[in-house]
């Protein structure tokens, strides 16, 4: 078995937005559009119903059809399922859900309907666990309030309830001590304005936003930064981070919508309670996506 075929969630897998109609209903066949126009343009795989899919505001039929719809454009072994929900044995039928439509791994919050304590963690990682497919943690402190420490994830590993997390905090100080604590888990870049720094100190994988809209100059950029050709990395992320840091803000869902919106492609509208850009938003993403579109990174 090949290295992608056994760890699928190492590469490029992009935390994809969901194209919604003007009524704000799913359109699947543009979502499978989008799958496979990634896939084509240097993408290695999808993540489904993540925070950047919207999936806290989609109905249980158009979460397992996301799903169902992303496998179908692009196989099983790319799509990585973002399966979070507040109780575990909610999340254990989105892996299930996942399992079934073929997928080959999964991405899990801890609990975020509280401040879940260390106990709390490992018991949900533990039940979701049990769907039999391999579990990456997603690690956001920020918007959950739960932070799985390395410590935390050390022990989460070692107990075989994780492979790999999707690493979200921004303190890259964090790759290293994961690196001392479980040499065998695979640490993911969890947020785009990070990369370089998560590449250079040994990231496995990016759960990316920005290659919705920009994939060939993302997935060169990735490349060269993993391969630690800084003379090719370090001038296309400086021209990609006025975009890039938009994946780290309130805003990052309808940032990229608009970016995509702007190179051509179709991000549409958000859904409740998320609202559109301010004027001052949008035309600060306008003027970040064109100026990297004239410099050839569209």
């Amino acid at each position: 078995m090949s290295e992608a075929q056994n760890r699928p969630w190492r590469g490029i897998l992009v935390a994809t937005a969901l194209p919604l109609r003007d009524d704000l209903s799913v359109d699947y066949d543009r979502y499978a559009e989008h799958c496979s126009w990634l896939v084509a343009n240097g993408c290695d795989g999808v993540v489904p119903n993540g925070s950047l899919g919207e999936y806290q505001v989609l109905t249980p039929e158009e979460r397992a059809r996301v799903v169902e719809t992303a496998v179908a454009a692009v196989g099983g072994r790319r799509v990585m399922p973002g399966v979070a929900a507040y109780g575990s044995a909610e999340a254990r039928r989105w892996a299930e859900q996942a399992g079934a439509a073929g997928c080959a791994s999964v991405m899990l919050l801890p609990p975020n309907a509280y401040r879940a304590d260390e106990r709390s963690v490992l018991a949900h990682y533990a039940e979701v666990a049990k769907a039999g497919l391999p579990v990456v943690a997603y690690n956001n402190p920020v918007d959950t309030k739960v932070d799985l420490v390395p410590e935390l994830l050390a022990r989460l590993h070692g107990e075989g309830l994780v492979h790999a997390v999707k690493e979200f905090s921004g303190d890259v100080r964090r790759a290293y001590r994961v690196a001392e604590l479980a040499p065998e888990l695979d640490l993911l870049i969890g947020a785009d304005d990070v990369l370089l720094e998560l590449a250079v100190a040994g990231a496995k994988g990016w759960v990316a936003g920005y290659p919705n809209a920009l994939p060939r100059a993302s997935a060169q950029l990735y490349r060269a930064a993993v391969a630690g050709d800084l003379t090719t990395a370090l001038p296309l992320y400086r021209q990609l981070h006025p975009l890039l840091r938009w994946d780290s803000k309130v805003e990052f869902v309808q940032a990229i919508k608009a970016s995509m919106d702007i190179v051509g492609r179709y991000g549409g509208p958000v859904r409740p309670p998320r609202v559109p850009l301010t004027p001052e938003q949008g035309a600060a993403v306008r003027a970040a996506t064109e100026k990297a579109v004239a410099q050839g990174l569209g």
